[in-house]
């Protein structure tokens, strides 16, 4: 694991403030904690960092480079962990993706869906991305994409539909941001009725996120600390 110094709070002690902060907002939004996910990012980190994080109690966590992933993995093979690909995915890597995550919370592009898919009868769990931006370069399909990928989703064998992924802006209030998340998720409820899970929130902006709907949280540094410096 990496050094901590002394003075600053352990893994546990910080993994235990983010979930009491889960359940406040939680209990702010009127909602029960056992409708959330709460979904560790641990990448750039070792696999050790994993294993103590499942002594801890963690099941749910979440990596953004396949290679990196898939080596911890392999690495983790004993643990019943759930690997969370969160990071944008590539056609050619959908299928090595497939064989050792659970859910894959990025899908945003035709090529992607139809690479991820498979008809031997397993599936895995999406979500479909949204960019929030107007940036073209960001991950995630536009608004208006939404029903069009959601139908692709839908006839695409292998894949279970959970519902919407999305990454605040950055710079801009992250509440009026999920709102529009949750507006999505309603869209897609009328195509895909059982498609109402929200992966949303992150380290600085769970609370509110949880307060629009968010199901999924994906948090890394608020836990892990401050990330390494990659590879």
């Amino acid at each position: 694991m990496f050094p901590i110094s002394s003075s600053s709070p352990s893994l546990a002690e910080r993994l235990e403030e983010v979930r009491a902060g889960v359940v406040a907002a939680a209990a702010e939004a009127g909602r029960g904690v056992d409708d959330i996910t709460m979904i560790v990012v641990t990448k750039f980190y070792p696999a050790s960092l994993v294993r103590e994080l499942y002594a801890l109690g963690v099941r749910e966590v979440g990596e953004n480079r396949h290679q990196e992933a898939q080596a911890k993995a392999a690495e983790l093979a004993d643990l019943d962990v759930g690997w969370n690909f969160i990071g944008q995915l590539q056609s050619k890597k959908a299928k090595q993706v497939r064989a050792y995550a659970h859910s894959v919370h990025s899908l945003d592009r035709a090529s992607v869906i139809e690479a991820l898919g498979s008809s031997d009868g397993t599936t895995i769990e999406c979500f479909v991305q949204l960019n929030l931006t107007d940036d073209p370069g960001r991950g995630g399909v536009q608004p208006a994409e939404l029903e069009r990928t959601t139908e692709l989703v839908l006839a695409t064998p292998g894949l279970e539909l959970l519902g919407v992924m999305a990454v605040a802006p950055v710079g801009e209030e992250p509440r009026p941001a999920f709102v529009r998340v949750r507006e999505a998720s309603e869209r897609m409820q009328r195509l895909a009725p059982g498609a109402h899970y929200i992966s949303t929130g992150m380290s600085g902006d769970y609370r509110e996120a949880i307060l629009e709907g968010a199901t999924h949280l994906r948090i890394g540094s608020a836990i892990t600390g401050n990330r390494p410096t990659p590879g």
